[in-house]
């Protein structure tokens, strides 16, 4: 761990905390001190160390009792500790506690130096192996972007260029079309990727909540806040950090993004000092964010400060040449995942996701062939193992409304329209499923008895399917 990390000095000599204070602060490390056992206690609950020296002889409460105190609330700190007895028995005892290391005094700068450096490297060895781990046991699909087309090749060449800068990227682009894919992209290919990638979509937390998962939180700053806990930029810095839906942040939190932003500083929620972090910000909406700022929904000047590079990304109904790749992408990762051996689609399949709009996008499809290798029953997928959507309407994706839909002033009869659509969606699953009910059923996912009441309720129970 490099200059930075924060050191937390307890002793209850002034001039040893002042000592050490200015040498580790020379070195590059951010210093708070404590005169005994309680103050570090104190500082302890409302920030995070990395590393803890203490003295262990001091008036009161000593510093073993401050190193059983740190490892019973778990702690991350390393603890050393600091003896000027010529006997090393009590500091024995402390690294049989739970301490990194001691030193006698007095000690030389060398010594403390070499000791403080190496309890650093061992942390951050450690967090980052924590890190890789939690990596592997994601289960978080591997994905990565796909595409030969024109647009696409456009798309790679604007994250090559992006990648070597510093600034911060705003991507643009409708829902599934791989927003967070182009965003890794950019990290991997950046200086950059040995730090971590750090991801946070802001439509899905509740904004109560949000802020403390962006900046963190110390202990008893809120109701549940029963300890430290770092904030996703901190869990960045040094790294990117991507902001998905960006554009669903309150306008409370878009002034503490700003400020993140110019001062390149977090506090965490109820704390009273600062953190200087480095972190790139890679942010993502499916909003036109200038109609948001037009609107009073979004901060002029964050906007800016965001959209300092913008990267659009094209929805895949403009990119159909490279369905084919995306498809066999598809199917051979998830043939692997299922242990399926699938080999492609059949010409008709093929023929019903070219007819499709694909409002959902790659995301959509990726979900409709994952869904497809699932239900097939040979190395061929069938069209009635395709979601039932994908076998309605023309090539623009759109179901015409039946005449029935519209009244006689040409305005939308809702409620018709939707019984015609259901209509449909019924009579086609009893045709793919040769007039077989509960296959019928479970081509649409849903349980028999809710078939036969859909039926009953659309006049459609005299139709001559069969039971079983």
């Amino acid at each position: 761990m490099s200059g930075g990390a924060r050191i937390l000095v307890v002793d209850d000599e002034r001039s040893m905390r002042e000592f050490l204070e200015i040498l580790l602060r020379k070195e590059g490390y951010d210093v708070t001190t404590a005169g005994d056992v309680d103050g570090a206690l104190l500082a302890l609950e409302s920030d995070d160390f990395d590393l803890v020296i203490s003295d262990i002889q001091m008036p009161g409460k000593t510093g073993l009792d401050l190193l059983k105190a740190i490892r019973e609330a778990n702690a991350d700190a390393l603890v050393v500790m600091i003896t000027a007895f010529a006997t090393t028995e009590t500091a024995i005892s402390a690294m049989k506690e739970g301490a990194y290391d001691y030193v006698t005094k007095p000690f030389k700068l060398d010594e403390i130096k070499l000791v403080v450096q190496k309890a650093l490297e061992k942390k951050s060895l450690a967090s980052e192996n924590a890190r890789l781990r939690s990596e592997l046991r994601s289960e978080r699909r591997e994905r990565q972007l796909v595409g030969t087309s024109l647009r696409m090749q456009q798309v790679y060449e604007m994250v090559g260029r992006v990648a070597a800068t510093k600034t911060n990227v705003l991507i643009v682009g409708e829902s599934g079309t791989g927003k967070e894919l182009v965003a890794r992209a950019i990290h991997t290919e950046s200086e950059r990727s040995e730090a971590p990638f750090v991801a946070i979509n802001c439509a899905a937390i509740p904004e109560n909540l949000l802020e403390s998962e962006l900046f963190g939180h110390v202990k008893g700053s809120f109701t549940g806040a029963v300890g430290n806990k770092p904030g996703l930029f901190e869990s960045a810095d040094g790294g990117t950090l991507f902001l998905d839906e960006v554009g669903e942040l309150s306008l409370p939190l878009q002034v503490k993004l700003l400020r993140v932003l110019q001062e390149k500083t977090i506090r965490r929620v109820g704390g009273n000092s600062d953190r200087r972090i480095d972190v790139r910000i890679v942010a993502a909406t499916n909003r036109k964010l200038e109609d948001e700022v037009a609107a009073g929904r979004f901060r002029e000047d964050l906007y800016y400060r965001l959209n300092v590079i913008q990267l659009q990304l094209p929805p895949l109904r403009d990119r159909m040449d490279d369905l084919p790749l995306l498809v066999h992408h598809f199917v051979e990762k998830f043939s692997r995942e299922l242990g399926k051996s699938v080999r492609g689609l059949s010409d008709e399949a093929m023929r019903l996701l070219r007819a499709h709009a694909w409002p959902g996008n790659v995301r959509e499809l990726e979900n409709s062939i994952e869904r497809a290798v699932a239900l097939s029953r040979g190395e061929w997928i069938e069209a009635e193992s395709l979601p039932p959507a994908l076998g309605q309407g023309g090539a623009t994706g759109e179901r015409p409304a039946a005449p029935s839909a519209r009244t006689s002033a040409g305005n939308v009869d809702l409620d018709n329209l939707v019984a015609d659509y259901e209509r449909g969606l019924l009579l086609d699953a009893l045709q793919r499923a040769g007039g077989v009910k509960k296959r019928a059923a479970n081509l649409l996912g849903i349980s028999f008895r809710s078939f036969r009441y859909r039926l009953e309720k659309l006049g459609l129970d005299d139709d001559p399917g069969r039971d079983e």
